[in-house]
């Protein structure tokens, strides 16, 4: 809060040049500048103080003609630009509209000591003086800035001792389980040091958490809950991706009290650092009611994870976006030869109803290599060359493919079957893959020790906590260093087993539930338990790798056990039976090499 005080006259005053600055005696034209830390009833009884003071010091001074008083009030004197009435102060200064500030002692003044000098140094070249009547300095004396700095000094180190006590106060809090905040959380009312569960607005949290669980994202959430016309903790139909986003943060809804969301960067900035390490959070048992289970909410962070997705790492710290997964199954399942997946794209309506397309990533972004090629740029190294593919050619390729199974459907599931039983399945694992990912997992462990140091540094953990957090992640990163060591000197002879994608009785009740290749567009579920992916070549020819038997990814292991071109009459003959026309001029001939 900002307070000005102003005299009879504010205009702007003419300084005279031709005094002597050592004469104290000479006509002054001065302003008062008071501080306190914060607006509680004594501190401002202690600023009324202040102000009888300061009228007290004018008859002492009969040459000081008094132009203004500028108050602050509750603020932190550790930064200068944070004070309203302080940086009004100095620009009413450079206007030269005084000559002298009188200010009761250093601390008042300025906590941060280079705030102190800068700001007494600029007011020293433009011909002010500032005087702290109880340390008797005057800026314009020969020694004045070298007793400043020791007085400047003196109220920073009181500062950080303040500060000390402050989150020695909020250790304190946390120990006993304290509540933090003001009580306005949706879901409860607070009632005197505990929370009450709110029947309506508890009834909303659940449903947030309901929606999420059946995959709904922040977004749609939202729209459903103002569809629902549910009303936020303010009492307004009013919800976005934040607001959402929150609720499923939010540790109090399973009956926890969480700290260490939060921290300062040091006592001189102030800044608050938001800690998204929630491996750092102190999760304390609350003495009021959850509105939703421990397994739920933990069940709901798993997923909110599990959409995160590492981008990189900038200054120690790991990165992360949402990641968006596609339900499309195409999108899921198709990579390009380039390495790229698939975006789907609305391509056009006809009578048939709306056509999708799905196109190269690479392409998509970088440029199509014939694109290059036609604006004569020769160098294409990296650029990709596969045209969009509509998704029914997708769905045919699957039809047919499934239709050569269908010949002989009974036999294969009794060779599948056999297989799956008779086999134990195992298979080499790449040793840097492995590597690389421990390295990966090591790394984080470190950037949680990181965030832990800055906690520290900024008080919010004691050393005991600090230390015994600490030996646990290097508990954990050792482990991992010695796992490295391990693969490194055996040299990886050891197979791991890989995770069966159907055990065998699963695999045979689907076989005998959804082998139905008659109808056009095969199910979603058999592509997706039969097809490990579909690779054009170029926009006309195609290889499909199916899950018939469980191996790694690398294509060496597949072995191709057909080959067939689709020609129009095929193609026409697919459209007719999904209701579609398809016209000569509109298609090419496509080859499917198929794999297992």
């Amino acid at each position: 809060m900002e307070r000005l005080v102003t005299g009879l006259n504010s205009n702007k005053i003419v300084m005279p040049t031709n005094v002597s600055f050592e004469d104290r005696n000479r006509v002054r034209q001065v302003v008062y500048y008071g501080r306190v830390s914060s607006e509680h009833e004594a501190q401002l009884s202690a600023l009324a103080n202040q102000m009888q003071w300061y009228d007290d010091q004018t008859t002492y001074h009969p040459n000081w003609n008094v132009i203004n008083k500028y108050i602050d009030e509750g603020i932190t004197g550790t930064q200068a630009k944070k004070r309203p009435a302080f940086m009004r102060m100095l620009a009413d200064a450079h206007e030269h509209k005084f000559d002298l500030i009188v200010t009761r002692e250093v601390c008042r003044f300025a906590r941060n000591t280079v705030d102190t000098l800068v700001v007494t140094r600029e007011l020293k070249n433009i011909g002010v003086e500032v005087y702290f009547v109880n340390d008797n300095i005057w800026t314009m004396d020969g020694d004045g800035e070298l007793r400043l700095s020791l007085m400047a000094t003196l109220a920073q180190e009181e500062s950080r001792k303040t500060s000390e006590r402050v989150r020695a106060g909020q250790k304190i809090s946390r120990d006993k389980g304290v509540l933090y905040g003001n009580g306005n959380i949706l879901g409860y009312d607070r009632v005197g040091s505990t929370y009450v569960i709110n029947p309506e607005q508890a009834e909303t949290v659940r449903m947030i958490y309901d929606f999420y669980l059946k995959g709904y994202g922040f977004t749609k959430i939202a729209h459903e809950l103002i569809k629902l016309h549910r009303r936020d903790a303010s009492g307004f139909v009013k919800w976005d991706c934040t607001k959402v986003s929150r609720v499923l943060h939010n540790a109090t809804y399973m009956g926890y009290k969480c700290y260490l969301k939060s921290f300062r960067n040091n006592y001189l900035d102030q800044k608050s650092i938001i800690n998204r390490d929630e491996s750092t959070h102190m999760y304390v048992k609350g003495d009021f009611e959850p509105i939703i289970d421990e397994d739920v909410w933990y069940l709901c962070k798993e997923m909110r994870e599990k959409k995160c997705k590492e981008r990189g790492v900038k200054n120690g710290k790991v990165i992360k976006n949402g990641n968006r997964n596609s339900t499309d199954i195409w999108v899921k399942k198709a990579v390009c030869k380039c390495g790229c997946h698939f975006r789907k794209d609305k391509w056009h309506r006809n009578k048939s109803g709306l056509t999708y397309g799905y196109i190269c990533y690479n392409v998509a972004n970088n440029g199509s290599k014939s694109s290059y090629l036609k604006a004569g740029i020769q160098d294409t190294e990296g650029h990709c060359d596969i045209g969009v593919i509509a998704d029914w050619k997708f769905n045919m390729m699957a039809y047919y493919i499934f239709q050569q199974f269908s010949l002989n459907t009974e036999e294969i599931k009794r060779e599948m079957y056999s297989f799956y039983e008779q086999h134990d399945i195992t298979a080499p694992v790449d040793e840097e893959t492995i590597i690389r990912n421990l390295n990966h997992t090591i790394q984080k462990e470190k950037n949680k020790i990181e965030n832990l140091t800055d906690m520290r540094v900024g008080g919010e953990l004691s050393k005991e906590e600090y230390l015994a957090r600490k030996e646990k992640i290097s508990v954990n990163i050792t482990k991992l260093e010695k796992e490295i060591d391990e693969i490194r000197r055996r040299g990886l002879t050891k197979k791991i087993v890989t995770d069966k994608k159907l055990t065998s009785q699963e695999l045979f009740e689907l076989l005998e539930a959804e082998l139905d290749f008659t109808q056009p567009k095969i199910k979603e579920g058999l592509i997706d338990a039969f097809v490990n992916r579909v690779t054009p070549r170029t926009s006309l020819e195609f290889d499909w790798y199916l899950n018939l038997f469980p191996h790694s990814d690398s294509n060496e292991e597949y072995k191709e056990i057909m080959s067939f071109k689709i020609e129009y009459n095929d193609a026409h003959s697919y459209r007719e039976k999904c209701g579609a026309i398809l016209r000569k001029n509109q298609f090419r001939d496509l080859i499917v090499h198929v794999y297992a």
